[in-house]
């Protein structure tokens, strides 16, 4: 009695497709595995350069040594500031929240010469509008429903259908 043996190739197969698949996974960087993105947007502060602008420093030696400001306050004397923040977002498709924010502000005397110079971060913020430059008062801001219910008690005597007072 003589056996035949037919070779079965699927599992040599199966076998070099494992190995292909595992040479390739190995080529990836487990950093791109992570999903999470930290963004950094506005002025990067140099930590020497600002050793270059102590109290007393003339206006073109700030613009000299830190640039050009985020933004400028011309009240009464004139303010750089000089805006960062961090923003991190831990899946893609998720919107970034502000986990650091920093503020340095360049106050200058009325001789342009820098008067002081302050570090503000996330903690002391209050949120104000660069662009129409207000800052929000501390009212009470009602929605919408809340003008409607606030508004219902205060409706005018001479609505239709309602004789004014005293006839």
């Amino acid at each position: 009695m003589q056996r035949i043996f037919k070779t079965d190739r699927s599992r040599e197969y199966l076998l070099a497709g494992a190995l292909v698949f595992v040479v390739g996974l190995a080529g990836c960087k487990t950093a791109d595995l992570n999903p999470s993105e930290t963004f950094s947007e506005g002025y990067v502060l140099d930590e020497k350069a600002l050793e270059f602008v102590p109290v007393g420093s003339s206006r073109e030696q700030v613009m000299l040594s830190l640039g050009s400001p985020s933004s400028t306050a011309t009240f009464d004397n004139e303010v750089f500031y000089y805006i960062s923040q961090k923003r991190k977002r831990s899946v893609a498709f998720m919107q970034p929240k502000v986990t650091e924010r920093r503020i340095l502000a360049v106050y200058f005397d009325k001789n342009s010469k820098v008067a002081n110079i302050s570090n503000y971060g996330l903690q002391d913020g209050k949120v104000f509008d660069f662009i129409s430059r207000t800052t929000p008062t501390g009212g009470k801001d009602l929605s919408f429903l809340g003008q409607l219910l606030a508004g219902v008690g205060k409706a005018p005597g001479s609505l239709a259908g309602s004789a004014p007072p005293g006839q």
